[in-house]
């Protein structure tokens, strides 16, 4: 798959998960994996990349399963931009 294709591709996969619910890194990569071939160090550059251009905030929440995670929403100008 070309690079710059699957580039276009995990953002706006990370988009639409994200207009469904809130999720962690590593939740977005066991969703978005099961169609695409995709790891962890592939989806936090991007992660920060939206969030800088304010498509995404995130916030921290407990976990009982260890220290709190941090969680990924979709802000109104990334909905905006899920819908182009």
């Amino acid at each position: 798959m070309n690079a710059q294709f699957k580039k276009g591709v995990l953002e706006l996969c990370v988009l639409v998960l994200l207009d469904r619910k809130d999720c962690y890194g590593y939740e977005m990569v066991d969703e978005i994996s099961k169609n695409i071939s995709i790891s962890e160090g592939t989806i936090y550059p991007l992660l920060r990349r939206l969030k800088k251009e304010d498509l995404v905030s995130s916030y921290l929440k407990e976990s009982q399963d260890g220290p709190p995670r941090k969680y990924y929403r979709i802000t109104e100008l990334g909905k905006e931009k899920r819908k182009i």
